[in-house]
């Protein structure tokens, strides 16, 4: 009897502890939640592919403050305020240096002497030119020709005296036309000079004397210009404009258009010239440069007189339109 006790007693100890061990490392599902009683709500999304478990909503934090990279740091002191004289352009400049470097190495008087020279020749220096635009024959039909034309002068980038000379005539007869002009040059713009002074015509007869007002310069696109007025000493009144330009077509080839008009504002019969546009005139020129101070060239040339001009030309025998081959020379120095 006493047996039969103990078999049972240790039947009943034993069950909890299989129970336990016969489940371990099981999966053991979470009893399902009561069902809620309230009447369901229709989801906007039925019907919807909703695979994925929905998560759980995303409540929206404040913002931190960003840390004040200067914190702790001691800001009491007081930040200087501008003044007036430390604005950029009113400091004063400094004085000039007493003395050179160059002084303790090659004397005082000598780099004195040296200095002055070179202020002489990068600054304020004076020089001189000569320059020969045009010197050519030309070839028309029943009248070989030639002419000149050129320009010298002496002064500064400021201030300048010059000389201009042209002329022209037929081979075989006397000087047709003869001109010459003393100028006076001053500079009004980088590059553009205002020019003032007398002009004399000693071809043709009778021979004038004028005054002579202008401008000559450089337009944009280095186009070079040159606008004169001109009032002689019979209170007759004559224009001319010129202007031409150099296209390098190569280092030492250049190609240069040519125009040139002339006007006068009365009739001047003794001269042969009419009121209005008197001639015009318009030439091409290929020249090559061998140095730059000598230039051949060949071109062609077209002159044509207007108007009562014109006129007087055909009334002398003359034709008043010509076209004509012309070789030459520029030259400089």
């Amino acid at each position: 009897m006493n047996y039969s006790l103990l078999l049972s007693a240790a039947a009943l100890l034993a069950t909890p502890a299989f129970a336990q061990s016969g489940h371990q490392g099981h999966d053991m599902p979470a009893e399902k939640a009561e069902p809620n009683k309230s009447p369901p709500v229709s989801d906007p999304h039925a019907g919807h592919d909703m695979g994925a478990a929905d998560e759980p909503p995303v409540i929206a934090q404040p913002a931190k403050e960003a840390a004040d990279p200067h914190a702790g740091h001691d800001m009491n002191a007081d930040v200087a305020e501008p003044t007036p004289t430390d604005e950029v352009g009113n400091v004063p400049a400094p004085a000039p240096p007493g003395d050179h470097a160059a002084d303790a190495i090659f004397g005082g008087d000598v780099m004195a002497r040296s200095r002055k020279e070179l202020a002489y020749e990068v600054g304020g220096m004076g020089y001189s030119l000569v320059t020969i635009d045009l010197l050519e024959v030309g070839v028309q039909k029943g009248r070989d020709s030639y002419r000149f034309e050129g320009e010298a002068f002496t002064g500064g980038n400021i201030n300048r005296f010059g000389l201009k000379f042209e002329g022209e005539g037929a081979f075989g007869e006397r000087i047709d036309d003869l001109e010459l002009q003393a100028l006076y040059s001053r500079a009004i713009a980088p590059y553009w000079n205002l020019q003032a002074g007398v002009r004399y015509d000693i071809k043709p007869d009778p021979s004038r004397t004028y005054l002579v007002a202008g401008v000559e310069g450089i337009a944009p696109y280095w186009f070079k210009l040159n606008a004169a007025g001109f009032v002689s000493n019979k209170g007759e009144v004559r224009a001319r404009l010129e202007a031409s330009y150099d296209q390098r077509l190569t280092q030492s080839l250049i190609l240069q258009p040519r125009v040139e008009a002339n006007i006068a504002f009365q009739d001047i019969r003794a001269i042969g010239v009419g009121s209005g546009l008197t001639d015009f005139e318009a030439g091409l020129r290929l020249r090559y440069e061998i140095e730059q101070e000598i230039a051949p060239y060949i071109g062609v040339e077209w002159r044509k007189q207007t108007g009562a001009t014109a006129r007087f030309s055909r009334a002398a025998g003359e034709d008043p339109e010509t076209i004509s081959l012309v070789a030459g020379i520029r030259i400089w120095f």
